[in-house]
C-alpha cells in the first residue's frame, strides 16, 4: 500500500508519439497526476483521459504535469493517443506488477468490448494519483471497476485549496490502530 507523504514507486515508460515518462525526471514544481487508465479498450477511459486532456493546461497554470499511464502496447496507446480532444502524454507498457506497486487491481479479459476492441488477457484497473516534485504521495484513488471515478475539475478545486492553504498530505499514520 503506498502511503502519503512517502515515495512512490518510480515509472520510466514510452511515450505515444515518443519519448519517455519518468516520473523522477518529471520538473513540474507542484507534481505531477498520474492517471492510470485500462487501456484501448475502454470507452469511459478515452471519455476520462478526454477530460484530463482538456483541462492539462488548468494543471499546467498550477504547475502540475499530467499524464494517462496504461499497460498497452505501443500500437494501442497511439490510437488512444488520437481519440482525444487535446493533447496529453499518454504513456505505455506499464508492466503488471509495477500496477501492482501502485496498488491498482488487475483484472482478466472478458473479450471484446462494447466498442469492438479485445481487451488484453490481463489489464491493471484505474488509479488515480497527485505526486508531489518529490515524488511523495500527495492524492491517490484506486478503484476495482471502470465507473465512478475522481472528476478532474474537483481535483483542480482540491489543488486550489491545497497551495492556498499549504495543506498537507492526508493519511500518512501507519502506527497502530
Amino acid at each position: 500500500m503506498l502511503t502519503p507523504r512517502k515515495p512512490t514507486p518510480d515509472l520510466s515508460l514510452p511515450l505515444a508519439g515518443g519519448g519517455t515518462f519518468t516520473l523522477s525526471a518529471e520538473a513540474s514544481p507542484r507534481g505531477t497526476v498520474v492517471c492510470f487508465y485500462r487501456g484501448l479498450h475502454c470507452p469511459i477511459c478515452a471519455t476520462y483521459l478526454g477530460e484530463l486532456a482538456k483541462l492539462t493546461p488548468e494543471f499546467a497554470a498550477r504547475g502540475v504535469g499530467t499524464v494517462g499511464v496504461s499497460s498497452d502496447t505501443g500500437e494501442r496507446a497511439e490510437a488512444m493517443a488520437a481519440k482525444l480532444p487535446a493533447p496529453l502524454r499518454i504513456a505505455y507498457g506499464l508492466p503488471l506488477r509495477e500496477a501492482r506497486a501502485w496498488g491498482l487491481y488487475i483484472s482478466t479479459s472478458r473479450g471484446v468490448t462494447s466498442i469492438g476492441v479485445e481487451e488484453p488477457a490481463l489489464f491493471s484497473e484505474p488509479g488515480l494519483f497527485m505526486v508531489g516534485p518529490d515524488r511523495a504521495l500527495y492524492y491517490g484513488a484506486v478503484q476495482t471497476m471502470p465507473f465512478v471515478r475522481p472528476h478532474f475539475s474537483e481535483l483542480l478545486k482540491a489543488l486550489d485549496f491545497a497551495i492556498e492553504k499549504n495543506y498537507p498530505a492526508r493519511g500518512e499514520y501507519v502506527g497502530a490502530v
